[in-house]
């Protein structure tokens, strides 16, 4: 699906992920984890992809019979993604307030609520995350 970059746009693929993922039989709680990490790969795309807050960002779900992958895609700014995840901090416990960084933690969210989380930066930026059916095994 192709939908504009903003908002109020999440909401959609929320649901029409959400469809596809009670087809596929996953259960409930998995179901709310994917819905959080895709909400953020899309809301990445609306705050952080075009300058000029005009753009699309197109959503493509590929399910198998042992998993899901969604990839969010836009073709606006990029950035270093390397960098971005060596600021996430491995665990939030030890650190205060002060040392938290603005940002970031949209990446930490999504590498805790699925099993594989691929960014490609390319042209634009590529995010896909993949979620395993039942804990069917290793990510393909």
């Amino acid at each position: 699906m192709s939908l504009p970059a903003k908002s109020q746009y999440i909401e959609v693929v929320r649901l029409a992920l959400y469809g596809i993922a009670v087809r596929m039989g996953f259960s409930f709680e998995d179901i709310e984890d994917l819905k959080v990490a895709v909400g953020e790969a899309c809301n990445n795309a609306v705050l952080h992809a075009y300058d000029d807050g005009e753009g699309v960002m197109k959503i493509v779900f590929e399910a198998a019979p042992r998993y899901l992958r969604i990839i969010v895609q836009d073709e606006g700014r990029s950035f270093n993604s390397s960098e971005a995840c060596s600021r996430v901090p491995v665990t939030f416990t030890d650190k205060s307030l002060s040392e938290m960084h603005a940002g970031g933690l949209g990446l930490y969210l999504m590498q805790a609520l699925v099993d594989d989380v691929e960014i490609r930066t390319e042209a634009g930026t590529e995010v896909i995350l993949t979620k395993l059916l039942n804990g069917s095994g290793v990510v393909i």
